[in-house]
């Protein structure tokens, strides 16, 4: 290898040796005893079902892992690598294992150094381009890489500003957010307008305006010689698809490749994991398309799905075993999955057979669904609930609320903070930011001397208690809540994780070691686990799970949320859903309120994803007991009766038809409905639409009842309309339908 390349090698964590740059697959004693007489086989592979042994022992070629959630995904292609590493067919140094989040990386190389096999590169897609990128502009663009851009607001305000356009901190937001897809997709400011069509208005601007403030971005960079985080891959893709001398050199250095995650990947991630196989087949992807919930950011399935048409000869295993959650929690993700109706064709060609998870563990709790009057009674009901849970011995870092929007935490936080119950709101300061743990970290590292020369050390966990106690730390938490329980809990946090480090990685786990753990998991933001319950979105969720999950606000209008508009979006809101239900390990709790404030008007209904799945018994529950309750009619149809496509609106799913198809009753029928409901509104001088609306009007018109009971499981007619109106509809019906 040339010195280029080595010093490459070197710049991306590796360790070389010799010539050769590389080192082989290393020595079985540097992870695993040389006491322990077992097989590779059984160190390695001992502990894995039978599909994920199949991963694990397939070393060669594409293969694809479709691996449902809790299927023991990362430990079926962390003990691939190593087994690789181990048996010498893989170069440590010569595989990369790519993922989507820091956080994730991080827990990969975790991993992969409990298993002996710790050189191995782990990084998102970003980081892996960002090494390759500083390494190689020198040499392939000249001079200095432009500083990184962190945030995009001030330059995308700045551009609308040369424009003359108004703007506010949303409308830059959705504008970041746009231009961020446009620039995953490959799009440029030249070609984002023939590629856009139907995104909407994007900050409140028209495509048009959009594609000049795109550009209008640009430029801005440019002048201050700066890059953003998509620059980043496509500045990368640039380089390896016009310099052949730098692409054999990242060929050469990686010869074998792990995506994690493979159902988010997006083009522009995909052409540069091309770019770096160059039309090589040592390839593994892992990813379940039912999980994909990040198509608004440029995220597609279609890679994982069309893997096979790609790769015919690659081996392909489904992991459907299920370690996590209980045969009731399974169930109704299944169940959930199932349920999803046409959305017609080009949403169903977009919509991937789900894997049906097989759960492994033994019986749990039912979920329980709860109706509650408003959202302030919804909250209150959950902190009671988890009160009850912690005094039962769940500890509170296993308990998550989970919501749909960010806006939806603050009622959630208000009644924890009533219940004396900590908390920690994912998406908020970010753990290594706090100050208790940038002090502990100081003054672990300053202890790192004195421990060395310590002839007889005290045992990792006690000398971090030790140092830790001057700043606040106690054995037993303090009764008290506030800054003072939060800032306890984050120094717990710390010395429970080294409590953690010295049972896997051994008694030799030294100061030194946790002090630069924990600065790399500072790089990754891989934080550990606080004791106070979380709340966050479901998008934040994604990848993590705990022992007892509350899902919240499931009505309409926040699952689906209000802007899910087509098919297609309808169906990543019920994957998202899924993947709130399949973060809980044993308790399971879904709740929605019937009116946003106290005494509000109760005009919310549960999510249309729970039809079916919730029993009979749940309706209007916060009214059971009192006889004043009434069964929830039948689901409102979600599907059109004539063309079988979603249907997005209230009025369409009241009638059962899309707008598209034309109406199916008869033109008498219908007027003499209308004029009889315009008749009874001038007596009792209401308007119309309060007798009935034209949605149900229609829905009456084409299912013509025949009886009350037939009148009765049409949306739109209640009970009290029902008695008001339902004889006097039926002799309508009856006189003009036919005619």
């Amino acid at each position: 290898m040339t010195t280029e390349k080595l010093n490459f090698s070197t710049l991306l964590g590796g360790e070389t040796t010799g010539s050769g740059g590389t080192v082989s697959g290393g020595s079985m004693s540097d992870a695993l005893p040389a006491a322990d007489t077992r097989s590779l086989e059984e160190r390695i592979l001992g502990g894995l079902d039978a599909e994920q042994r199949e991963v694990a022992s397939t070393l060669q070629g594409p293969m694809c892992v479709l691996a449902g959630a809790g299927t023991g995904k990362t430990r079926a292609i962390t003990h691939r690598i190593a087994y690789g590493v181990h048996s010498g067919v893989y170069s440590p140094q010569r595989l990369l294992a790519v993922t989507f989040t820091a956080r994730a990386a991080a827990e990969m190389r975790s991993r992969l150094r409990d298993l002996g096999v710790g050189n191995v590169q782990a990084r998102t897609f970003h980081a892996a381009a960002l090494r390759q990128l500083q390494f190689f502009w020198p040499q392939a663009v000249g001079g200095t890489l432009p500083n990184l851009l962190d945030h995009k607001a001030q330059m995308i305000a700045e551009a609308a500003r040369r424009l003359r356009l108004s703007t506010d901190r949303a409308s830059i937001r959705d504008l970041a957010s746009e231009i961020e897809w446009a620039k995953v997709s490959m799009l440029t400011p030249a070609n984002y307008l023939e590629n856009a069509q139907g995104r909407g208005t994007p900050g409140g601007f028209d495509l048009t305006a959009v594609a000049r403030v795109f550009q209008s971005y640009e430029d801005v960079k440019t002048d201050r010689n700066v890059i953003d985080f998509e620059d980043v891959l496509l500045i990368t893709v640039g380089i390896l698809q016009e310099d052949p001398k730098v692409a054999a050199t990242v060929r050469e250095q990686y010869r074998h490749f792990v995506v994690d995650e493979y159902q988010d990947v997006s083009p522009l991630q995909q052409r540069l994991l091309e770019l770096w196989l160059g039309g090589r087949d040592d390839l593994c992807v892992v990813g379940d398309a039912s999980q994909t919930i990040y198509s608004f950011t440029g995220a597609s399935p279609k890679h994982l799905l069309g893997f096979k048409a790609m790769y015919p000869e690659a081996h392909v295993v489904k992991l459907i075993r299920d370690y996590r959650s209980t045969p009731q929690v399974v169930k109704l993700a299944n169940d959930l999955l199932a349920g999803r109706r046409s959305g017609g064709p080009v949403a169903d060609a977009a919509w991937a057979t789900p894997l049906q998870l097989v759960a492994q563990r033994p019986a749990g709790p039912v979920p329980q669904f709860t109706e509650c009057s408003d959202d302030e009674a919804e909250a209150a009901t959950v902190a009671a609930r988890i009160r009850e849970l912690l005094d039962a011995g769940t500890p509170a870092s296993q308990v998550a609320v989970l919501f749909r929007t960010n806006g939806q935490s603050e009622a959630y936080e208000q009644a924890l903070a009533a219940a004396g119950i900590g908390y920690q709101l994912r998406g908020g300061e970010r753990f290594f930011a706090r100050k208790e743990v940038r002090d502990a970290i100081l003054q672990l590292r300053a202890a790192t001397r004195a421990a060395a020369e310590t002839a007889t050390p005290e045992p990792l966990g006690q000398l971090v208690r030790d140092i830790v106690a001057s700043l606040g730390y106690t054995d037993a938490a303090p009764h008290s809540g506030g800054a003072l329980r939060e800032r306890w809990e984050s120094l717990a946090a710390l010395v429970a994780l080294a409590d953690e480090l010295v049972i896997s990685r051994g008694e030799q786990f030294s100061l030194s070691d946790f002090v630069n753990e924990l600065q790399e998991r500072s790089l990754a933001q891989h934080a550990p686990t606080v004791q106070g319950v979380t709340l966050a979105s479901l998008h934040a969720a994604k990848g993590l799970e705990w022992d007892a999950v509350f899902l919240v606000g499931l009505s309409e209008g926040l699952v689906p949320i209000s802007f899910a508009d087509t098919p297609e979006s309808v169906d990543e809101e019920r994957r998202l859903l899924y993947v709130g239900i399949t973060r809980a390990r044993e308790h399971l709790s879904l709740s929605w309120s019937t009116a946003r404030t106290p005494g509000g008007r109760a005009n919310r209904k549960p999510s249309r994803f729970l039809d079916g799945l919730r029993p009979d018994s749940v309706a209007s529950s916060h009214l059971r007991g009192k006889g004043a309750a009434p069964r929830r009619k039948a689901a409102v149809p979600a599907s059109c009766r004539v063309c079988g496509s979603m249907l997005s609106s209230g009025a369409e799913r009241k009638v059962g038809r899309c707008n598209q198809c034309p109406p199916t009753y008869e033109e008498q029928t219908f007027d003499a409905l209308r004029q009889w409901r315009k008749d009874v509104a001038l007596e009792a001088d209401v308007p119309a639409f309060v007798v009935f609306t034209d949605a149900t009007l229609t829905a009456i018109a084409e299912a013509r009842p025949e009886s009350l009971e037939q009148l009765a499981k049409l949306a739109g007619v209640g009970p009290s309309k029902l008695e008001k109106y339902g004889e006097a509809v039926l002799t309508v019906l009856a006189e003009n339908t036919g005619h």
